[in-house]
C-alpha cells in the first residue's frame, strides 16, 4: 500500500491559475527532485522526517472531510510520490471535486486515462530559475484544454524565452492555458504586460500570486 509523504494540509485561496481566488484544499507533499532559485517552499523540498504518512484512503477522506471542492495538489513535486496516479483516478471519480496537481515539468505526465476533472498546471522552469535543462518536453505533446503551462517569469531573458517555448510547441493551437507568472521580488508585472503589448500576443494571461499579496509572502498554509 502507498503512503503518501504530506508535509501539510490547508484550506485556503488558490493563488495562481484558472481558479485563482476561489477556495481550495491544498495538500503539499513532500521531496522535490529540482532546486529553483526562487522557491518559496524548500522546507518541503527534502524529505527526511518533515512528513505525515496518508494512504490514499486517509487522504480521500480528509479531502471529503473538508468540504471543499477545489482541491490541489503540490509540492514538492507531486508526481515523485509514489501511488500518486492511483490517487488522481481516484479523486478524478468523485463528481463533487475538482482537482488540480502542480508539477514542475522535469516528470513524465500519465499518458491517458485521467479524467478531466483532473487537470495538469505545468511549470515551465526559464533560464531564470538556474533549472531549465531538467524540463520534460514531451509533456507537450499530452496536454488537454483542462491543462495550464505556468512560466515563472524573472528577467527580460525569460519573457524572450517563455515567448520561444510557446511558439516552438504550439501551446495556444493545443487550448491550454498559458500563465505568465512575476517571480516576486524580481520583475514588474507592468513589464510582462508591455512585453505581450509589444509582441502582440494574444491567449497568454498575466497573473500574479494572490497569496503573497495577501499576506506575508513568508508565510506558510496560505
Amino acid at each position: 500500500m502507498a503512503i503518501f509523504q504530506v508535509a501539510e494540509h490547508f484550506i485556503s485561496i488558490n493563488g495562481e491559475g484558472r481558479k485563482a481566488g476561489q477556495l481550495a484544499h491544498f495538500i503539499r507533499f513532500a521531496g522535490c527532485n529540482l532546486a529553483c532559485g526562487y522557491c518559496d517552499t524548500g522546507w518541503a523540498k527534502e524529505v527526511h522526517d518533515n512528513w505525515e504518512g496518508y494512504s490514499e484512503q486517509e487522504l480521500y477522506q480528509l479531502i471529503r472531510k473538508a468540504g471543499i471542492v477545489n482541491v490541489t495538489l503540490t509540492g514538492g513535486e507531486p508526481l515523485l510520490q509514489n501511488g500518486i496516479a492511483g490517487l488522481l483516478l481516484l479523486l478524478g471519480r468523485d463528481p463533487d471535486l475538482q482537482v488540480e496537481i502542480e508539477t514542475n515539468g522535469s516528470v513524465e505526465l500519465f499518458e491517458s486515462g485521467i479524467p478531466d476533472s483532473v487537470s495538469f498546471t505545468l511549470d515551465y522552469k526559464l533560464p531564470g530559475s538556474g533549472m531549465e535543462q531538467y524540463m520534460c518536453t514531451s509533456n507537450y505533446e499530452r496536454l488537454r484544454s483542462v491543462d495550464v503551462v505556468k512560466f515563472v517569469v524573472s528577467d527580460r531573458t525569460d519573457l524572450w524565452r517563455s515567448k520561444e517555448i510557446i511558439e516552438t510547441y504550439h501551446l495556444i493551437d493545443q487550448k491550454c492555458g498559458i500563465y505568465l507568472s512575476p517571480c516576486f521580488g524580481r520583475m514588474e508585472p507592468a513589464e510582462i504586460v508591455e512585453f505581450l503589448v509589444e509582441q502582440n500576443m494574444n491567449h497568454v494571461n498575466v497573473q500574479l500570486q494572490l497569496h503573497k499579496l495577501i499576506w506575508d509572502p513568508e508565510q506558510r498554509g496560505v
